[in-house]
């Protein structure tokens, strides 16, 4: 496809999206191509130019500290890198890992092929060219006029649960007159608002920020007033390894009759710990899921505890990881048994990179939300109904930059 023939079909295809209802915009017109044929659409494209530049993301409200780590603020800058062919495509996203490095990969991309650089059956084809994995991505969706998702196999996408990830310690803020349980209950109210019915609550306030008999009390008490005051939603726990493994079962033996959706690093997972909560969970009968791998993940180690069963979901960073080894990965975890939720806290932008690994290829128990506006992205093609986050029918990610960036 020659570049006028190409920005023309790109043009006529985003007016359409904006002329035709919802349960049919976005179709295709490579959608009968099969694999052979989308790498050679893939190459007639050469990258011209690989750009830098950031966006602002901004929280509806101050996020607060977790056990570990102080206050959030309001919403991140965010590093991206923006690929542009020689054709009129162009495609962003994130940029995985430091600008100075990613910057030192500039060379090897100008005047590749957009096929030896991408395949829409594995993803990046390099490990090198990691920094950029998103963002090819999303260039490949656009080249094919496709969804990320559908470029992982599902013309139609897997749809999931969506759970809010911004209930932090907002009850000790501000420090001179802190709001009390009263402010939790209100984010959750909002964060229904939006659409979410599962609440991840962060707790472990007496591994650093409250007196540890005192913090364990107002766990439990934030635990019981969300549950008592949203009976229709899901509760998940979250204790950013704030608790040893005997701390974290009085907190659960404290909160007995409450269901938990899932457990998610109570402690710094080792095989003893897991043992010794599984055995709990299993003598109580709590049908809750056991999710680790976010933070400092060993993926030996992890692999080990998810083929023991001593976890049934992994958690590693959508960008830490990066979107093409969670895709390789995927297969693996579903032979062991094992959920995917890739963490995504900080950025929208996560979430809905998130969206899409989860349409295309499923096993995704829930996805984690970081809900955001910004002056920079369009975020407003993805959708909440029933509780799940549902992806647009749009070429890439369907995410459009509003900033004008050389």
């Amino acid at each position: 496809m020659k570049r006028r023939d190409f920005i023309n079909a790109l043009n006529i295809s985003l007016a359409s999206s904006m002329l035709i209802s919802s349960k049919s915009y976005g179709t295709d017109i490579l959608s009968s191509l099969d694999l052979p044929y989308q790498q050679k659409d893939l190459a007639l494209h050469k990258i011209d130019s690989v750009v830098f530049s950031r966006v602002k993301l901004n929280y509806p409200r101050l996020v607060g500290k977790n056990a570990k780590l102080d206050l959030h603020g309001y919403g991140p800058d965010l590093d991206i890198c923006v690929l542009r062919t020689d054709q009129g495509a162009m495609g962003w996203a994130s940029l995985r890992g430091s600008k100075q490095n990613a910057e030192k990969l500039i060379p090897e991309l100008i005047g590749k092929k957009v096929s030896d650089l991408f395949s829409t059956k594995t993803g990046t084809l390099s490990e090198k060219n990691i920094p950029f994995d998103i963002a090819l991505h999303d260039l490949a969706g656009v080249i094919l006029q496709k969804p990320v998702y559908e470029l992982l196999g599902k013309k139609d996408p897997f749809i999931t649960k969506y759970y809010s990830g911004m209930i932090y310690f907002d009850d000790l803020e501000p420090k001179d007159k802190p709001a009390g349980i009263d402010r939790i209950l209100e984010e959750c109210q909002f964060d229904y608002g939006v659409g979410y019915r599962q609440f991840k609550l962060k707790i472990g306030r007496g591994h650093k920020w409250m007196p540890a008999t005192e913090g364990l009390k107002r766990d439990i008490e934030v635990t019981k007033a969300v549950a008592a005051a949203f009976p229709d939603c899901e509760i998940l726990v979250d204790g950013n390894n704030g608790f040893t493994s005997d701390e974290f079962i009085k907190y659960l033996q404290a909160i007995a009759g409450i269901k938990l959706f899932w457990i998610e690093e109570p402690f710094h997972e080792t095989v003893e710990d897991y043992q010794k909560l599984r055995q709990f969970v299993k003598a109580e009968k709590l049908n809750t899921l056991l999710a680790d791998g976010e933070a400092d993940p060993d993926q030996a180690f992890l692999k080990k505890l998810f083929e023991q069963k001593l976890l049934d979901v992994q958690l590693t960073d959508i960008e830490g990881l990066g979107f093409t080894n969670w895709r390789k990965m995927m297969p693996e975890l579903v032979k062991t048994g094992t959920y995917a939720s890739p963490h995504a806290w900080g950025s929208l932008l996560k979430t809905n990179y998130t969206a899409h690994l989860a349409g295309g290829l499923g096993n995704t128990v829930t996805i984690e939300g970081v809900t955001s506006s910004s002056e920079d992205v369009d975020l407003t093609a993805y959708t909440v109904k029933d509780g799940k986050l549902i992806p647009p029918k749009l070429p890439g990610f369907g995410m459009q930059l509003l900033k004008t960036i050389g």
